[in-house]
């Protein structure tokens, strides 16, 4: 094509896209117009425009939503260095004159939009807020009727994202049923508390069956630190002496809960037994541990030989020490549930079958100096444990001086004194006296047609709970148009740090129209964060920004990790210190750049043996400094973060690299082409993961892309599925083989295969050898860092994301930080007093 014919082109180009502005009646900065004909429409105009992006029929129409955040995207592709391809095909101050063009239309545009209809959609509440805030409101700590609801969209990440928490008819049955389910179990039925029982085990009584499935080296019954069976235990049975020592941890089949125990109410009940921690050695005979043997419990119905089924754990964790004590816990249990022994990081024996004879167990080898376990000496139960008082506090939230028998001789002016002060008590502020009228009448028009006054106050309450008034968050307002804007603050603030509803200091502050002062706002922001109602902000966020919900996802592939077979002990150690960390992230105020790089982990005793250091005792996490040649240290190596981006079977760097770019960088990569299939791992250990990359991205487009993701998930091939360092590959045909015992008592073989290379160089250019290396580059933008997160917690706290218009106040609040080096409680502050966050300058 002659270059003349070329620029005739180029120039209709420009005039339709001309004529489509001047249809849709917006104007184009002339900065703008010029630079598109000059470094744009080459590549996209037309049918054939690259990307179906064609700028020749693109209107210019920024209050049309959709075509700003097409232009959003333009703007940033271009910010980015993206647009175009060749960065000579624009100058840097050309480059900088078309975003600042593209910037000032969009973000004006944007904040028209949002003085027009606020930052975003009315949010619901999330179903873990809604039972949450039940719970507070009714005064019940262990409701639990979350599963009750439909499961809430996970949308950018959060299931706090306002878009995605829309309503429907059968999601408001399901609030419905909800509600009334809580409304009832608040409600005291009697007269008095329920019984509570009793129970004691001891001797054969703690085990419901003289044996359990994993040979006798699982568990047996230990008189003077030696087993006894047969005839000598059944003289024993009811010997204060007699110990039931077990070493395996609970896994299906397990007989492992006490003889004769079964709950016959829901509640919580106290377990108090003695126990000591031992050392099993040749011929079955016991001595006193070295270490501590961490155990739970776990609640089940004892079915005999089908334990299968809904199995939990409660109690919390508890270090048996080698000295015999007595242990005190509170486990919550249903109806026809029991309770088992949940001995954790021991060997799981499972059966297996020998050139085809029938299913035999195998206890795998000891560890030098003998096998781990507990001896228990004693066990009592007792529970249902009763309210201090009774009626429960529940039931005097909802009848106040009313008995149980719920009997009332002024029925309308009880109803209407009950609902008033239910709903002062439930709502998260004022309720106009028009709409609790609405509430009211639905009461008495039930009492009319013959409802007891339970069941009409049940009625009245549960449509409360189902209302606007209850089930969504209000966007705080400019206070000089809106007089409930300080309520609104008070309930962000307190469903952003808590996941529940505010409490009453909170509640007295928005009502004396103190919430919006700074020190106000900045001394409940750090008791909110200091209090024990953080822990659930920690658990929801690194849930779902971390994808920490999916630890438990893609077992371990026992071909080529024998090791972790059944290791839920480390599972649930990784998943706390991530957790651990985060919150101390914050809570200590530290950088930013710990995301990427540290001198320390929290660690325990799994964990320390799995990191390789130095030995620790005990299953507490605890702050531990690093060896200076350890590759562990920030966020991005921690075994959780290796866990979660594995299939249990290989390491992708694919995979990793996208996600650390996405969650901790905040530079996503955009989705990849329908029709290009994953990269396939080779296990048997014939090719490394550099080679079928290097086949993969053969095409320069996928090359392009992966440049900017691969790299990082390169350097992080050191780790293994479960975090662990290596340094050379598994397969499962090719290399060097390795046999062994697994935790269940089965043979396994696999192959050391090709070493590990986790050299690479970044998008920049910026070159690597190791882990070592790059997380010094990526540390080296703390800033960047800073703002991801800024921007994970502003979805996380308003509901919804950064807008355009957002971005400046992002700026100033990094500006505001820079000095100290972005730490973690400096920016949650700084959101907290933010525009964004307040709706309005802070008082």
């Amino acid at each position: 094509m002659s270059r003349t014919v070329f620029s005739l082109l180029q120039g209709a180009c420009l005039l339709l896209l001309l004529s489509a502005v001047e249809a849709a009646a917006a104007e184009i900065p002339e900065p703008l117009i010029k630079l598109i004909r000059q470094t744009c429409l080459e590549c996209h105009a037309g049918e054939t425009a690259e990307g179906e992006l064609d700028l020749a029929s693109l209107p210019f129409t920024l209050d049309d939503r959709d075509l700003r955040e097409r232009w959003i995207l333009i703007h940033d592709r271009i910010h980015a260095g993206e647009m175009p391809p060749d960065p000579t095909g624009i100058s840097a101050p050309n480059r900088q004159t078309l975003l600042s063009a593209l910037n000032d239309a969009i973000a004006r545009a944007d904040r028209t939009d949002v003085e027009a209809n606020g930052r975003g959609p009315l949010r619901r509440l999330t179903r873990e807020e809604y039972e949450h805030n039940l719970r507070d409101v009714l005064q019940l700590p262990l409701l639990d009727i979350r599963d009750m609801l439909p499961e809430d969209r996970v949308v950018r990440r959060f299931t706090k994202t306002a878009t995605g928490l829309d309503m429907s008819r059968v999601q408001l049955a399901a609030y419905l049923d909800a509600a009334e389910a809580a409304l009832l179990q608040a409600i005291a039925t009697s007269t008095e508390p329920p019984p509570s029982a009793k129970y004691r085990a001891s001797g054969t009584q703690l085990f419901s069956a003289t044996s359990t499935f994993g040979e006798r080296e699982a568990m047996f019954f230990a008189f003077d630190n030696k087993a006894v069976e047969g005839k000598a235990l059944e003289d024993l049975q009811n010997d204060p002496g007699l110990e039931l020592a077990l070493f395996r941890s609970a896994h299906w089949p397990y007989f492992g809960y006490p003889r004769g125990f079964v709950a016959k109410l829901p509640g919580e009940y106290r377990v108090r037994f003695s126990a000591r921690a031992v050392l099993q050695t040749e011929g079955y005979q016991l001595q006193a541990a070295t270490e501590p043997v961490p155990m739970t419990f776990r609640a089940r119905k004892p079915s005999g030989p089908d334990v299968s089924g809904d199995v939990r754990a409660t109690g919390g964790i508890m270090d048996i020490q080698p000295q015999p004590a007595v242990y005190e816990t509170t486990i919550r249990l249903l109806p026809t549930e029991t309770f088992e022994y949940s001995l954790l990081g021991l060997p799981v024996p499972l059966a297996r079958n020998v050139n085809g004879g029938p299913p035999t167990y195998r206890y795998p080898p000891f560890p030098e100096g003998g096998q781990p376990g507990v001896a228990f000496q004693w066990l009592e139960v007792e529970g249902p444990l009763a309210p201090e008082s009774w009626p429960p506090p529940s039931h005097r939230v909802l009848f106040d001086d009313i008995g149980p028998d719920v009997n009332s001789e002024n029925p309308t002016e009880d109803a209407r004194r009950l609902l008033r002060r239910f709903v002062n008590h439930a709502a998260r502020e004022p309720v106009p006296d028009e709409h609790l009228t609405q509430f009211e009448n639905l009461i008495l028009r039930r009492l009319d047609q013959g409802s007891s006054f339970s069941e009409a106050m049940i009625t009245g309450y549960k449509a409360f709970l189902c209302s606007s008034h209850f089930l969504y968050l209000k966007e705080p307002t400019d206070p000089a148009t809106d007089d409930l804007t300080q309520y609104a603050i008070a309930s962000r603030l307190s469903h952003f740090l808590t996941n529940t509803r505010p409490d009453v200091d909170l509640m007295e502050l928005a009502s004396s129209g103190k919430l919006r002062e700074a020190d106000s706002l900045r001394q409940e922001t750090n008791r909110l964060i200091d209090s024990p109602g953080f822990d659930r902000f920690v658990e929801n966020f690194t849930d779902y920004w971390l994808d920490l919900r999916n630890i438990r996802r893609d077992e371990p592939d026992i071909r080529l990790h024998p090791e972790y077979r059944f290791d839920d002990y480390l599972i649930e150690s990784m998943n706390c210190e991530t957790r651990t960390f985060f919150a101390a992230m914050i809570r200590e105020n530290l950088p930013a750049n710990v995301l990427i790089e540290a001198d320390f982990v929290y660690a325990n005793d799994r964990l320390a043996r799995h990191y390789g250091l130095a030995p620790l005792s005990g299953s507490s996490m605890r702050k531990v400094l690093l060896p200076n040649d350890s590759p562990y240290g920030g966020l991005l190596t921690q075994a959780a973060m290796m866990k979660v981006t594995s299939n249990g079977t290989s390491t992708s760097p694919v995979v990793r690299g996208a996600w650390i770019m996405e969650r901790l960088i905040g530079q996503p990569p955009p989705p990849p082409p329908k029709s290009v299939p994953a990269v396939e791992p080779d296990i048997r250990g014939a090719k490394t993961i550099r080679e079928l990359l290097a086949l993969h991205t053969k095409s320069a487009s996928c090359a392009a892309c992966h440049a900017r993701f691969d790299p990082v998930g390169l350097a992080l091939e050191n780790f293994d599925v479960m975090g662990k360092w290596r340094t050379r590959y598994r397969g499962i045909e090719q290399g060097e083989p390795i046999t062994g015992i697994d935790r269940a008592g089965h043979d396994f073989a696999y192959t050391l295969a090709e070493p590990v290379d986790a050299s690479g160089q970044l998008l920049d250019g910026r070159r690597f050898q190791d882990i070592h290396e790059l997380k010094a580059l990526l540390s080296d933008n703390p800033r960047q860092l800073a703002r991801n997160l800024l921007h994970q917690l502003t979805l996380y706290a308003t509901g919804t994301p950064v807008r355009f218009s957002d971005r400046a106040e992002i700026e100033s609040m990094l500006d505001a930080c820079e000095a100290d080096g972005y730490r973690m409680r400096d920016l949650v502050h700084v959101l907290v007093q933010s525009r964004i966050f307040l709706g309005g300058e802070i008082d």
